[in-house]
């Protein structure tokens, strides 16, 4: 069988049906799947076998099937894979097992190993990397007041333990810190200090009893601006979450730490012990301070226990909530994170079918970003010799108002003035949204020669923050493309010859996007 790597597509592979083996620990995001058991070849080979239940992300052998072109390949969430919707595409794969290969390579793996001496000599290897299908940089944000005092305090730090040891701690696994909440926040250990699960507890079983307040709120947004940071050890591209015990209630208030955490893209999760008695509650500053300070209101992200007594059983479910890398709503990912503004030439040459494979293109592009108001968002400038701003990026807050309002821009028809453009579009639509959390891009569509300087007005929207991608068709000269893309200028250069080419680019660009929105420090 063949080695593939994690972006070979259908469309890569030569034979009718072909035996591939996929590398492990492909980055699911980094996937594009169009539809669901029949994909679309554009689609990654290794990432449909996953998304259909083929392998897992540790790899594995797999067979492909090549399968006639279709239309109407749907979207499934399956396996942490997102598929994507595709109209129609002209050839087609399946995947299934491919059992004989499999065997044949993890015989050959381990023989080769070491002669077995009927020790257990692979197992400890394993060990060290982790768990690595649980991608988590965790927070344990202990209660250290003196509601929850010493002898509960010690059952608290029992129980955390075991769940740090189940969620399978190493090198390639999930890593934890922990961060004590008590009158003032303390970090007691760093993401970047243990990565192996004995040291993780033996540092658990050492922290000291704090006392004083329990001031949760205040500790978790100390904790969500200052414990992930890469000094400290957080990784990027890796989900980040806080669970907080709470024995009782806390304090101060929790509400605006919750949004904090959600702006940082930090995920928080709530473990209540010991709910307040219905006396209680009227020391209870905000009752619904559990919904308030969770990533989502949405059940996932809370946790009750009835008491720090016989917790054993709660165990494995937290363990298993804390590994569900798809259900982590608020991290940020390229998705959700990034302003993407398309400014496409209107120019006579195009001519009006093209035009509209131009809207086309742009839509296909937008459909694989999360749009919302604390999400990603699009806007659209479309120019001749003069600019009209066809939305900005706060005028439609949902994909369906995008992707309409791109279907209802109308050709304008006239010169091309690229760099004018450029600025017009840095000035006006990037520049209100300066101070923003996401970062900015720039995809730059024509088809021929600009009539002004490019180099100026591109450098400009560079130095202002913003990654230009160039997209030319037809006539656009290839150095004008490569004067506009941001550094390294190749891989921010996409040429066609024809509009109908603009299709295929599609997950090139959005990986492109992906790509830089995980260089960029996040």
């Amino acid at each position: 069988s063949t080695a593939i790597t994690c972006f070979t597509r259908g469309l890569d592979l030569q034979k009718e049906t072909e035996d591939v083996l996929c590398p492990a620990n492909c980055p699911l995001w980094q996937f594009y799947v169009f539809g669901d058991g029949v994909y679309a070849s554009l689609s990654s080979v290794c990432g449909a076998a996953i998304h259909r239940g083929v392998i897992t992300s540790a790899g594995g052998a797999v067979k492909v099937q090549t399968l006639p072109g279709q239309e109407n390949y749907p979207a499934v969430n399956a396996n942490g894979i997102q598929s994507q919707m595709l109209a129609r595409w002209a050839s087609s794969f399946a995947v299934t097992r491919s059992k004989d290969i499999a065997l044949e390579a993890v015989g050959r793996s381990i023989s080769t190993a070491r002669p077995s001496t009927g020790k257990r000599s692979k197992k400890p290897l394993e060990k060290k990397s982790g768990n690595k299908d649980c991608k988590a940089d965790i927070a344990f944000l202990i209660d250290g007041s003196y509601n929850i005092g010493q002898r509960r305090f010690n059952l608290q730090k029992n129980f955390v333990g075991k769940v740090a040891v189940m969620l399978g701690i190493g090198t390639e696994g999930p890593h934890v810190g922990v961060v004590q909440a008590s009158e003032y926040p303390k970090i007691e250990f760093y993401l970047k200090n243990f990565t192996a699960a004995k040291d993780v507890l033996f540092a658990i079983k050492e922290l000291g009893f704090r006392g004083g307040n329990s001031n949760t709120g205040k500790a978790l947004k100390y904790t969500a601006q200052k414990f992930f940071s890469l000094e400290n050890g957080a990784r990027k591209g890796i989900p980040k979450i806080i669970v907080v015990f709470i024995d009782g209630w806390p304090s101060d208030d929790i509400e605006e730490a919750g949004i904090v955490a959600r702006e940082f893209g930090v995920n928080v999760f709530i473990v209540s012990v010991a709910k307040p008695t219905t006396e209680e509650l009227g020391m209870v500053q905000d009752i619904a301070f559990v919904d308030k300070a969770v990533c989502r209101n949405n059940g996932f992200f809370s946790y009750q226990m009835p008491t720090w007594f016989g917790t054993t059983k709660y165990v494995k479910p937290l363990a298993q909530k804390l590994c569900s890398h798809e259900q982590m709503l608020c991290s940020k990912t390229c998705y959700n994170s990034v302003n993407i503004a398309f400014l496409i030439d209107g120019s006579s040459s195009v001519g009006d079918s093209n035009f509209r494979l131009m809207l086309e293109f742009i839509s296909n592009v937008a459909k694989a970003f999360e749009i919302s108001d604390i999400g990603s968002k699009i806007a659209t400038v479309q120019f001749t010799y003069d600019q009209r701003t066809e939305f900005g990026f706060t005028d439609h807050i949902t994909k369906e108002k995008v992707l309409s309002a791109i279907q209802n821009i109308r050709y304008m028809s006239g010169g091309t003035a690229t760099g004018d453009a450029i600025s017009f579009t840095t000035r006006n639509v990037f520049g209100p949204m300066k101070d923003g959390p996401n970062k900015n891009f720039l995809i730059v569509l024509t088809d021929g020669q600009s009539y002004d300087d490019v180099r100026g007005p591109a450098a400009a929207a560079q130095k202002a923050g913003i990654t230009v991608f160039s997209v030319g068709v037809a006539w656009a000269p290839v150095d004008d493309l490569k004067d506009m893309a941001s550094e390294p200028r190749e891989s921010h250069t996409f040429f066609t010859r024809e509009f109908t080419g603009l299709e295929q680019m599609v997950p090139d660009v959005i990986r492109g996007i992906c790509r830089d929105f995980l260089d960029s420090k996040q």
